[in-house]
């Protein structure tokens, strides 16, 4: 059975991973860390830091939080254990962290750890190929109030799948207030709305001459992500080191 380090484990997705996990038998959560490092009532032990895990597992999933990257990135590579990272507003400084640790064990990324959302990132990339020369696009994402970071991390991933799919390199336009002119046609548009306990709304749309075309995903639920991350804790098990994503996954 796969054993799981939780980094996260007392915030809203790590409860959700120690739910969905206890209903699979392939997988157990073997222990947590988290700065609040409280007891819990499902017996997993909780620790404050990678620093005081006194518990081996086979892969971590981090939900935490980004300033914790360089003690538990360190923790993986001294003890190669593979890491799925599922936390999204790493500095540049900490994304050359991430690739140099996956010189050494297994890195999972994904800046949404939803099947769909990952195949509405591929829908996106054919349709920037077929459309994006005539068509303008915009995306529109929606999150809880609690979000710290804008746009969202799955946000950015989709204007870089839309990137991909066309032949010139886009300008990212977060903000039109300032601007006071005609909308160029080489702009993506990213636009973030924040309320409630809204739980992950993402909209492409492909705006062209008196017709509209518009994809999106509707999370209803943090479980999706938490059977998302689990997945990719399970693929990731055996896997060399090097950068993994939701689309080898999906493979």
């Amino acid at each position: 059975m796969l054993k799981v380090i939780l980094s996260g484990i007392h915030g809203r997705m790590g409860n959700a991973i120690v739910n969905i996990a206890a209903e699979r038998a392939d997988l157990q959560i073997a222990a947590g860390v988290d700065l609040v490092d409280a007891p819990r009532a499902d017996g997993i032990p909780v620790f404050a830091s990678f620093a005081e895990l006194a518990v081996s597992g086979d892969v971590i999933i981090d939900f935490s939080n980004p300033s914790g990257l360089a003690a538990m990135l360190d923790y993986a590579v001294r003890t190669n254990t593979p890491v799925v990272l599922a936390t999204t507003g790493y500095s540049p400084e900490q994304e050359t962290m991430i690739a140099a640790a996956a010189q050494t064990v297994a890195v999972f990324r994904s800046a949404n750890m939803s099947i769909g959302v990952n195949v509405l990132s591929q829908l996106a990339e054919t349709a920037a190929r077929l459309l994006g020369n005539d068509f303008d696009v915009e995306i529109v994402e929606a999150h809880h109030n609690r979000k710290l970071d804008a746009p969202s991390g799955t946000a950015k991933s989709l204007a870089k799948a839309v990137e991909r799919g066309l032949d010139f390199t886009p300008e990212y336009v977060y903000e039109r207030e300032s601007r006071r002119q005609q909308r160029d046609h080489k702009e993506i548009g990213m636009h973030a709305i924040r309320g409630g306990t809204i739980v992950g709304e993402h909209e492409i749309i492909f705006a062209g001459r008196d017709e509209i075309i518009t994809i999106s995903h509707s999370a209803r639920s943090r479980d999706i992500f938490a059977v998302g991350a689990l997945n990719a804790a399970a693929f990731l098990a055996d896997k060399e080191s090097g950068m993994y994503s939701m689309a080898d996954m999906l493979k």
